[in-house]
């Protein structure tokens, strides 16, 4: 029963926090305000995290660990045939559109810690990324694909813009009037993307 009381505590304060980093980052979030959103007491949170950095890893760590479950699942899908870069793209929005905070926040750390940064995003996403880019390889070898693009720059440029538009989207759609809302803009970032890829259909003559 303890133990269970204790994964309850500990999600809820991962839940809290996470949410603050992404709206204050984690410089302008004190170990208090996130303790006060998550109904405990300091000293709870410390016992449980250690200190702030502590509790930021673990918050990291808690976004970057889908991939390791979700990357099997897609192999399996992409080995079973239909549009990949479409299941590989959707099951990136997916994610983080289920709670935007965790784009917010991985948008946030790499601009506030690039170095560290570009650790967690190697260690965890390039499995993922390696789907991207041989599964425009394969499109490539069998005519389907534009032979001229760069699978590796292909797929940074999508995931960055895919990552800020789930960040920032509902936000910068503020730029036009009447406004998008995030899932037009989903539909239409896919839509360039297969776009940019597709070699165009060959004119009968």
């Amino acid at each position: 029963m303890l133990q269970s009381v204790d994964s309850s505590v500990r999600a809820r304060i991962l839940e809290q926090a996470l949410g603050l980093f992404a709206e204050r980052g984690v410089s302008g979030t004190s170990l208090s305000s996130i303790a006060q959103a998550a109904g405990i007491s300091k000293p709870t949170l410390v016992y449980h995290f250690g200190s702030k950095e502590g509790l930021r890893s673990a918050v990291l760590n808690q976004v970057m660990e889908h991939w390791q479950a979700e990357v099997p699942r897609l192999m399996v899908a992409a080995a079973s045939g239909g549009p990949r870069l479409d299941s590989l793209l959707n099951a990136f929005f997916e994610y983080f559109q289920s709670d935007r905070n965790r784009a917010r926040v991985l948008v946030r750390e790499m601009l506030d810690r690039p170095v560290e940064m570009r650790t967690l995003l190697a260690q965890h996403l390039q499995p993922w990324t390696r789907l991207m880019t041989e599964a425009i390889r394969l499109g490539q070898g069998s005519g389907l694909l534009r032979p001229q693009a760069d699978p590796e720059s292909y797929t940074v440029l999508v995931i960055c813009s895919a990552l800020s538009l789930v960040a920032v989207g509902p936000d910068a759609s503020a730029l036009i009037s009447p406004e998008p809302t995030l899932a037009d803009q989903r539909v239409e970032l896919v839509r360039i993307a297969r776009t940019a890829l597709l070699n165009p259909p060959q004119q009968e003559s």
